[in-house]
């Protein structure tokens, strides 16, 4: 029908606005670490334990939101925790210790979470809802709005206080919410739909059971799709953290410059997931992950090892290239799977990652140094390659 269709469009545009945002937000947020790193005055290790608040928040509140989901729905949920995220990133620059960083980030992180598994829990019923694999576009989204963040970030960085840069993220990050927000919560949220026949997607016959408890293999299945976001959200935390400082600290860039990795980055991500439909309609998931996951261990030891800054960010750039559809392949069948619960688990172990990351590669930057804590990305995304090659026979078929 064509209201319904008109609907359906809609949606998809008011979901696209909310992962732009999420990602413009907290892109905005990393390219100013280094100056509230310097405002602070903390070391690596307590910077990496102030980091860590963001982590933690998001990976406590993930475990509650998909119950929020269920009984509020995602759209609310959605609304709510974006206002909650434009309102806390106004809050780092207020600090002047590593103990408070650390309190403010973990509203922000609470925030982040929070919404990262409200949207995707409305995306994933609109994927079922098309029968298209197109979550990777609202993950492009994400990465899109990250690009502009942070490259926005890195041209005012020289001249406008973290204090101004961020209380301005608030301001447009609310008036993105006012009108996004009313497009989503005017409209009702997908309902899993009925059974068509064999050919019908398996996604959607499982969504239709989710108010059942998932049996054991279901279970076990999304924990497999948590654990391969986990390696790649470990991949994406450090560059969000670490990489501008890497650039400026090791590499002698500028602060500008230094800024312009996390923008590569996330261009490339941005690229690889515009073109991921169509990856992913070509060769299925399992073999998108493997090529993506190989393709970003190469990327990142030489992001991390290479001697200037302009391989450096070619290797950043690879990376974002690589890791660009593993995770949200991994939440999409997560969600598929088990519903919002199934989001919210996935969710919960990919953040994991970013819970694991911070402070781990400020403690091995510490004991070794920046660039040998950053080849830690490779190995964990070594590691997805090979979860995805041992389980392709007991996942749900591409």
């Amino acid at each position: 029908m064509p209201g319904r269709r008109d609907d359906l469009t809609r949606l998809r545009a008011a979901l696209t606005a909310f992962f732009a945002l999420d990602g413009f937000v907290f892109a905005g947020w990393v390219v100013r670490i280094p100056a509230i790193k310097e405002q602070t005055g903390a070391s690596a290790s307590a910077l990496g334990l102030a980091l860590l608040g963001v982590s933690a928040g998001a990976v406590v509140t993930m475990t509650l939101t998909g119950r929020l989901v269920r009984r509020y729905d995602s759209h609310r949920v959605t609304v709510a925790c974006a206002v909650l995220l434009c309102l806390s990133i106004a809050l780092p620059p207020l600090t002047h210790s590593a103990l408070a960083l650390g309190v403010v980030l973990l509203v922000f992180g609470s925030a982040y979470g929070g919404i990262n598994v409200a949207f995707n829990s409305a995306a994933v019923d609109l994927v079922a809802e098309l029968r298209r694999p197109i979550m990777p576009s609202f993950h492009a989204a994400f990465s899109l709005g990250g690009m502009v963040g942070a490259g926005l970030g890195g041209l005012v960085a020289g001249s406008l206080s973290p204090t101004r840069h961020l209380l301005a993220l608030t301001v447009t990050g609310l008036l993105v919410t006012l009108v996004a927000g009313r497009v989503l919560l005017r409209i009702e949220p997908l309902a899993p739909s009925p059974s068509e026949g064999a050919a019908e997607d398996e996604a959607t016959a499982v969504r239709a059971g989710a108010g059942r408890r998932p049996d054991r293999r279901t279970r076990r299945l999304v924990v497999t799709f948590g654990l391969i976001a986990l390696c790649t959200a470990y991949g994406e935390g450090a560059m969000a953290d670490w990489g501008a400082l890497h650039l400026e600290q090791d590499l002698d860039a500028s602060p500008g410059l230094a800024a312009a990795g996390y923008s590569c980055f996330a261009l490339a991500m941005t690229v690889g997931r515009l073109t991921g439909t169509t990856l992913l309609e070509r060769l299925g998931r399992t073999a998108t992950v493997v090529a993506g996951g190989t393709t970003a261990v190469a990327g990142m030891l030489t992001g991390a090892l290479a001697p200037s800054v302009w391989a450096a960010l070619f290797g950043f750039a690879i990376t974002g290239l690589g890791l660009a559809n593993i995770f949200p392949v991994a939440i999409e069948r997560a969600g598929a799977l088990g519903g919002p619960s199934g989001v919210a688990t996935a969710s919960t172990l990919g953040y994991g990652g970013m819970l694991l990351g911070p402070p781990a590669i400020g403690f091995m930057a510490d004991w070794f140094s920046l660039p040998a804590a950053l080849t830690s990305v490779a190995v964990l995304a070594a590691v997805a390659v090979l979860v995805a090659v041992a389980t392709r026979r007991a996942t749900v078929p591409a």
